[in-house]
């Protein structure tokens, strides 16, 4: 684990503005992304997550005119997901400002996508992004596709193993049925996916309080992601991190 645990906003954004459901439906309009980016960083965050949710869907690519406006703002570390299948849209990106990427639909359809990745730019730039929903077959979570409108056949665990084994940096666990529900992260799903990771685990989906960030991280997560308690202001990155700094977690301030 860790020395030090992040805490990341996480802007998902359609049509250059940020977006917010339950369950990734119903999706509701939450400002715009530079002005959020532009707050967090103020408010302290370690790094920004922009996730293009609609991209993969639409068959386009992330919208790089937003990523740009977005990384002028701030100065952390910025992942970029959304619509990425190839080399050299990861280049195209770096070229607008992303320090990381964030790979899931095209990985899935072609997995040697993670090894072109991870032997150009370095598996420090790769991020796996999984979107996992709980499933009665193999490990009892399956990946999902198109921002979780699809699912697969493919073992979440086993799709992890897989993909450190190509070079993947860090997996990004967003758990599915607790998105958007302000209930609590999925502790179990972030235990499984400590015990077979040899690279940190981003705990997302499920946030609604700042007392539920302290358990993700004694679950085994090496850094928490939230989106609509932060959107919504009913949460400060200050406040999380005093939460969880008060548990015992070590934190940036």
């Amino acid at each position: 684990m860790a020395l030090v645990c992040r805490v990341i906003p996480c802007l998902d954004v359609a049509a250059g503005r940020v977006v917010k459901g339950v369950n990734f439906e119903n999706l509701r309009d939450m400002g715009d992304p530079v002005e959020l980016a532009r707050e967090y960083f103020a408010q302290g965050a370690d790094e920004l997550t922009f996730l293009d949710v609609t991209a993969t869907v639409d068959e386009r690519s992330t919208t790089y005119d937003v990523v740009q406006r977005t990384a002028e703002q701030v100065f952390i570390p910025l992942t970029v997901g959304g619509g990425i299948r190839s080399a050299e849209d990861v280049a195209r990106l770096q070229g607008v400002g992303a320090d990381k990427v964030g790979v899931n639909s095209a990985a899935i359809a072609r997995p040697a996508l993670i090894d072109e990745i991870a032997d150009r730019f370095g598996a420090q730039v790769l991020v796996l992004s999984l979107d996992v929903k709980r499933s009665a077959s193999h490990s009892g979570f399956v990946v999902t596709t198109h921002g979780g409108r699809t699912e697969t056949t493919l073992d979440a665990l086993d799709w992890a193993r897989e993909a450190i084994e190509r070079g993947a940096g860090e997996l990004l666990v967003n758990s599915i049925d607790a998105d958007g529900t302000k209930a609590g992260f999925d502790l179990e799903l972030i235990a499984l996916m400590r015990e077979i990771s040899s690279v940190p685990v981003i705990a997302s989906g499920g946030a609604g309080s700042a007392a539920h960030f302290a358990p993700a991280v004694a679950a085994g997560a090496d850094a928490v992601l939230a989106a609509s308690v932060f959107h919504s202001g009913s949460l400060t990155i200050g406040a999380v991190k005093a939460a969880m700094e008060a548990d015992g977690i070590p934190v940036r301030t």
